[in-house]
């Protein structure tokens, strides 16, 4: 695909994939035009047939002044296919920034961006994400080692290099060298999710590959997006949902097979379930703090058993 024909040709796109937000679109691409960077950027949206007025929003904001913008329409609905039409986009430019609709850049993100790929030779960066909530406020239940699972991301106050998954990067504030997507690098269609649908997994799957491929990725902490979290999400449900559909397509689509099985589940899973499960009661009953995160053990056991069970009885996965 070849970009555009800008008078100043950009070497970087800031790519968002976009659903059904378009409320949120023109404080975004303010949020984009108001950034400084030495190097020349535009902005691109990739509509994932969105519902709502999200193609007028987009066509009215690229008639406006600052970084030029253009929006593409993919049919395919989900994620996944959303993000590798943006790859297809952004392949005749040098870099591409990823981020999500639902978050902010804050000054300087596009270019510390730009250095980490440029001046540090990395090939693969991303920074903070910083969980706002608007406009629900925060529950009382949410601890902060829960706000991960909401996206945050923060490893310090200084750059470094990632080497293993200790410290994962993700696709809402990460910055590619295009030239990763070249030999045919793509979002793994199995892990798709669709609108506003729970789990999916492609950016855990993305990073894992780059991880294997030994891709010098870097954490730049001056790379800073704001993420609204919406009220749905705001659930203790939600986090057990997530938890369940990550074990469910562990279980479907990564997971070994053993010699020990029944119903393709392997025996040692059940015991594993009893005893997350024992823990979760025993921690609600005493009012110990952790009860939620150690729910989400028990139900990620259980979407393992129910992945291998689907996997072997052939049915299609969530």
């Amino acid at each position: 695909m070849t970009r555009p024909d800008f008078c100043t040709m950009p070497t970087l796109t800031v790519a968002i994939c976009t659903y059904n937000r378009s409320g949120r679109l023109p404080g975004l691409v303010s949020a984009l035009r108001s950034q400084v960077c030495d190097s020349p950027f535009d902005i691109l949206f990739v509509d994932n047939n969105s519902t709502d007025d999200t193609a007028a929003v987009l066509d009215r904001l690229a008639q406006e002044s600052g970084a030029p913008l253009r929006h593409v329409l993919e049919l395919e609905q989900g994620i996944t296919h959303a993000r590798n039409r943006a790859i297809e986009e952004a392949l005749g430019y040098d870099y591409m920034i990823v981020m999500d609709d639902d978050e902010l850049p804050m000054p300087g993100f596009i270019q510390a961006a730009v250095s980490a790929l440029r001046d540090e030779s990395a090939e693969c960066a991303g920074g903070r994400v910083c969980v706002r909530f608007d406009p629900a406020p925060r529950p009382a239940w949410l601890e902060d080692n829960l706000l991960g699972f909401l996206a945050e991301v923060d490893y310090g106050a200084a750059a470094q290099w990632v080497e293993d998954n200790t410290m994962p990067i993700w696709t809402c504030n990460v910055a590619y060298r295009t030239a990763l997507f070249k030999n045919g690098l793509r979002f793994d269609q199995r892990y798709n999710r669709k609108g506003k649908g729970i789990g999916g997994g492609e950016d855990v799957m993305m990073f894992q590959a780059l991880l294997d491929r030994k891709t010098k990725m870097r954490y730049r902490p001056d790379m800073v997006v704001e993420h609204f979290v919406e009220p749905w999400r705001l659930k203790r449900s939600y986090f057990l949902k997530v938890h369940y559909v990550s074990g469910f397509k562990t279980g479907f689509h990564e997971f070994s097979r053993y010699p020990r099985e029944v119903f393709g589940v392997p025996l040692f899973l059940f015991p594993q379930l009893l005893r997350h499960t024992f823990k979760t009661l025993k921690i609600y009953v005493s009012g110990q703090p952790g009860a939620l995160r150690q729910a989400m053990n028990m139900t990620h056991a259980a979407g393992l058993i129910a992945g291998c069970f689907a996997r072997w009885r052939g049915a299609e996965v969530l």
